[in-house]
């Protein structure tokens, strides 16, 4: 793959051209020059686009593409599709599919699906043979087949036990826990967030307490057992505060909160629109306040779309029977970009590698090329035309964003969108 970007801002801190306006010269997959003004004698592809701004490539922590098994919902080849229309050059793949996935064949052949994909594919391993079997799965052998952690996606792991012996066992090839933050007692089937919002309209509540206990016992196991725990998609401000000291005493623990977390509070559940209920809930305005708080200083490590394809049947219905979940690839820059600067959007939206162990190029002379191509101030109502999921329960569905995703360069191939 031979280009010239031109014109090109680049935001990243890595590199010595950070916020300049130059120009990209990549041949053959590879950056073999930046400048302010490079010459093109071999005819390269040019690429000229409006407020071009360049990154490194984005990633994110948790995505669900339904297959194998629930190919209705999303398959992996158009699920790769997705995420480097916007803007994605890696994601960590969720194991809910059917069957789980929960051995190293499995693994590998979830990494050989994205061969000829801009994106790459980081799966995600269960932490146990199924919801009824707690047996812990062979996880150092899926890590050796390219899995970068554990866990069941959306499932909190309810025996302590279970979740010290992984700890334990992990720490012998410094493998990443995950561990959903939910007291499945204590939420008690909730479908919305328990306050006088969910008295209000008739629906039953799942408190911030359950989401709360269950992290406190998780950071206490951590203590003991040690390893790497991370807590996915944490919701409430007290799950802040816990995270936050849990850090300060140097527990080896990271965290992540889904962009809708930050974007949404529990009003917007009034007109009972199925693409509103999520797991977590959305919570209160004073929640998102202490969130949004608790990535700026870092409490909170990444941002997440919680990318969650469902088909028609499983969100059209009346809402105690619908399913949780949305999509979020297609609308999360924009979201961010809305809620943030642009050089905090791009700070979290190429985060997270490192506590993966994801490698990550720079933008520098000599490195591969993995980037990510943008417009920052493009603005714009989320609609119809901007979903390129197969599924298309999202929960951005006309709200007003801001920055467009031009493409992807990754792995020796571009894929460019205007």
């Amino acid at each position: 793959m031979n280009s010239l970007l031109k014109s090109v801002t680049i935001l990243d801190k890595t590199s010595e051209f950070h916020n300049e306006k130059v120009d990209i010269l990549i041949e053959n997959g590879l950056i073999i020059n930046i400048d302010f003004n490079i010459n093109n004698p071999k005819n390269f592809n040019e690429i000229n686009l409006t407020n071009l701004h360049v990154s490194r490539g984005w990633f994110d922590s948790s995505v669900c593409f339904g297959e194998p098994g629930f190919e209705d919902r999303e398959t992996i080849e158009n699920g790769l599709k997705t995420a480097s229309r916007s803007g994605f050059t890696a994601v960590a793949l969720q194991p809910n599919t059917n069957p789980v996935i929960n051995s190293r064949s499995q693994i590998e052949y979830i990494k050989h699906k994205c061969t000829n994909s801009t994106v790459e594919i980081y799966p995600i391993g269960a932490l146990t043979s199924s919801d009824s079997n707690p047996k812990l799965t062979e996880m150092f052998d899926m890590k050796n087949g390219g899995a970068i952690c554990f866990g069941n996606y959306k499932k909190s792991i309810s025996n302590a036990n279970t979740l010290k012996l992984a700890l334990q066992y992990t720490s012998s090839f410094e493998g990443v826990v995950l561990s959903y933050p939910e007291d499945e007692v204590l939420s008690n089937n909730g479908m919305v967030n328990e306050n006088i919002m969910s008295t209000s309209l008739g629906l039953k509540g799942s408190p911030c307490l359950s989401e709360e206990v269950q992290i406190m016992r998780d950071l206490s196991i951590l203590e003991y057992a040690g390893g790497k725990l991370h807590i996915p998609t944490i919701s409430t401000t007290k799950s802040v505060e816990l995270i936050r000291a849990a850090k300060a005493s140097k527990l080896n623990v990271s965290c992540s909160v889904a962009v809708h977390n930050l974007f949404f509070s529990d009003s917007s559940l009034l007109n009972f629109n199925t693409n509103f209920k999520v797991l977590p809930p959305l919570r209160t305005k004073e929640d998102i306040k202490s969130l949004i708080e608790g990535v700026k200083d870092g409490t909170i490590d990444m941002v997440t779309s919680d990318h969650n394809p469902l088909n028609i049947e499983l969100k059209k219905t009346e809402f105690d029977n619908a399913e949780f979940g949305t999509i979020g690839l297609e609308s999360i820059f924009g979201a961010l970009n809305t809620l943030f600067s642009t050089k905090m959007t791009i700070k979290l939206l190429t985060s997270g590698r490192d506590i993966f162990k994801i490698p990550q190029n720079k933008i520098q002379i000599g490195e591969i090329a993995n980037l990510t191509l943008f417009n920052p101030n493009k603005e714009y109502v989320f609609n119809d035309k901007h979903i390129f999921s197969k599924s298309k329960n999202s929960i951005f569905l006309d709200s007003k964003l801001s920055g467009k995703v031009y493409g992807v360069i990754n792995k020796n191939k571009l894929s460019i969108f205007k």
